[in-house]
């Protein structure tokens, strides 16, 4: 990479990272405590007048979840392959399938296995949701109708709605999940 690449993606390296602190409701003091960078490099990093180390962009990129490629505003490797590395929360292990941490949201879901009248935890949030279900059983309970779903079947849902999904059986259930926190809703079209 030349000198003039560099700049080039050092260009708007400060307004990005202020776009993704403030996209997540996050304040400078917020990064400064997670990332142990006091809130006047974060600051000048954001204005543009200092030039980030690698360890502080490693550490802003942890925090904000993103790739640090995609966080500095690199080129295009012209690979489009994702790398997913897998996240482990509440039990489920999530494969994220896309990269942009904005706009519809794609994971590959593992849900462990349950005994099938233990109780599904619900939650609400805006967004729209779409589940294909690989293998096994999926119980979602969307309010107090339960949809039991199998292998193939699709569902889509309102997020607003209290919703919970889980799997229908003692053996896990895999599906694919795309999300979108926009609410966009999932068409298909004639070519």
């Amino acid at each position: 990479m030349g000198h003039d690449d560099l700049d080039a993606v050092m260009d708007g390296l400060g307004a990005r990272l202020r776009e993704q602190r403030t996209r997540r409701g996050l304040r400078l003091a917020d990064v400064s405590e997670i990332t142990g960078v006091s809130i006047s490099i974060l600051s000048r990093l954001e204005s543009g007048v200092r030039a980030p180390s690698l360890d502080v962009l490693l550490k802003i990129a942890r925090v904000f979840q993103v790739p640090l490629d995609e966080l500095v505003g690199a080129p295009a490797s012209g690979d489009p392959r994702v790398h997913p590395k897998p996240v482990r929360r509440h039990g489920m292990i999530y494969l994220p399938l896309t990269t942009r941490p904005i706009g519809v949201q794609a994971f590959k879901v593992i849900l462990p296995g349950r005994e099938p009248d233990a109780r599904i935890c619900q939650k609400t949030h805006v967004g729209y949701e779409w589940v294909f279900v690989l293998t096994g059983t999926l119980h979602l309970q969307i309010g107090s109708t339960l949809t039991v779903l199998d292998a193939g079947e699709v569902a889509e849902f309102d997020t607003a709605a209290p919703h919970g999904m889980a799997s229908g059986t003692t053996n896990p259930v895999e599906i694919l999940t795309l999300f979108s926190a926009q609410g966009e809703q999932l068409h298909i079209r004639d070519a």
